[in-house]
């Protein structure tokens, strides 16, 4: 199988997966292989009765925690903060007050910046657990669409209502309210608001023109004919423009193009835009996010596991809910981009990911 066909097959199998599912309305993918001589740049269905656009921005949504933490990378090469900084080093003591108490006990002054980063805080999720006898922060986000949340308030929110899981370090457990925390940390050691230091520090070092904080920037480059925003839905609610969506912050609330998201992932791995040290240091503090998934520093480690995991998908990268992913695949010198626009379709995005490194792998073996 030459690169052409490879792509032929992938493109096919692309457009499968989106036809035949009702609630996906709008998809992205973009698979590069510079060793294979592939590139395929993708979209599949429509936009406000229009055509999708291969350039076409989209939410990105847990993806973010990847720009997060290579962002937080770049400051600690700076010389701005540490991985092992207490965040009491940056947030203040209102904020920090209450923020994790365990079978009685205080933890917030033995949260480091590290365990933000992997998930080994300890701290509740506001996205996934649920308060006991009230609604949930999901509930509230869909069921009050036109309330904006601060990132303070989401944080705060969380203190009295759910509760947190163990001390810092001692295991692992998904937080987006430590996403939250990290963001503003990351403001307290600048100075500089966070979608300022996603600007400065990322989108223009590396050219990402299409690339900004949803409802705190705008891109780098507007012009009349740049392809708009691609709606997002929630089974068959278009959320695209709910101010409820103000919830998303440091963990998800960036939007991108396939060929920005490309920038960025070709520069890590590459050791462009952080160090090889660092980056080598990004992986390896990781805990177990699902049975052949580890999670590092804002990334994800796809690792073989028996039975569940074939070694042949070992990647790194970040998937988000919606359907969005950004992988690196060292075996084929893959990247695979993209996003399916619909909320929870997280594992069909993965799902697609690996159907097409299978592809790549026999254009791989047959050149």
């Amino acid at each position: 199988m030459n690169a052409i066909e490879a792509q032929s097959r992938i493109e096919a199998l692309f457009q499968r997966t989106v036809n035949r599912d009702p609630l996906i309305r709008n998809a992205y993918f973009l698979v590069h292989s510079e060793r294979l001589g592939v590139h395929l740049k993708l979209a599949e269905g429509t936009d406000r009765a229009a055509p999708v656009h291969e350039d076409q921005p989209y939410y990105i949504a847990s993806v973010s925690k990847l720009f997060a933490a290579v962002l937080c990378a770049r400051l600690v090469e700076e010389g701005l903060l540490g991985f092992d900084d207490p965040i009491s080093d940056y947030l203040d003591p209102e904020l920090l007050r209450g923020l994790h108490l365990y079978k009685g006990q205080d933890f917030g002054n033995a949260i480091r910046v590290k365990h933000l980063l992997n998930h080994s805080s300890g701290l509740n999720d506001f996205f996934e657990d649920k308060p006991k006898g009230e609604a949930s922060m999901l509930e509230l986000i869909f069921g009050n669409a036109q309330r904006g949340w601060t990132p303070r308030e989401m944080v705060e929110w969380t203190k009295t209502r759910l509760k947190n899981h163990f001390p810092p370090g001692a295991g692992f457990h998904y937080s987006d309210t430590g996403y939250h925390l990290l963001g503003i940390a990351l403001e307290q050691a600048t100075g500089k608001p966070y979608h300022e230091l996603l600007r400065r520090h990322l989108f223009e070092p590396l050219d990402m023109k299409q690339t900004w904080f949803s409802r705190y920037s705008e891109p780098i480059e507007q012009s009349n004919g740049s392809p708009t925003l691609a709606r997002l839905y929630d089974r068959n609610r278009d959320v695209t423009e709910l101010e409820s969506l103000s919830f998303m912050y440091a963990g998800g609330g960036v939007v991108s193009t396939t060929a920005d998201q490309l920038k960025l992932m070709k520069a890590l791995v590459e050791h462009r835009i952080v160090g090889e040290t660092t980056l080598a240091k990004m992986k390896s503090e990781r805990g177990r996010f699902f049975p052949g998934i580890d999670y590092g520093y804002g990334l994800m480690i796809i690792k073989p596991m028996f039975l569940l995991m074939p070694g042949k998908y070992s990647s790194w990268g970040n998937m988000g809910t919606s359907g969005s992913w950004l992988f690196y695949h060292p075996e084929t010198d893959a990247y695979l981009i993209g996003g399916l626009n619909q909320f929870r379709y997280n594992r069909k995005g993965l799902r697609l990911m690996f159907k097409a490194i299978d592809i790549l792998r026999r254009c791989d073996r047959q050149r």
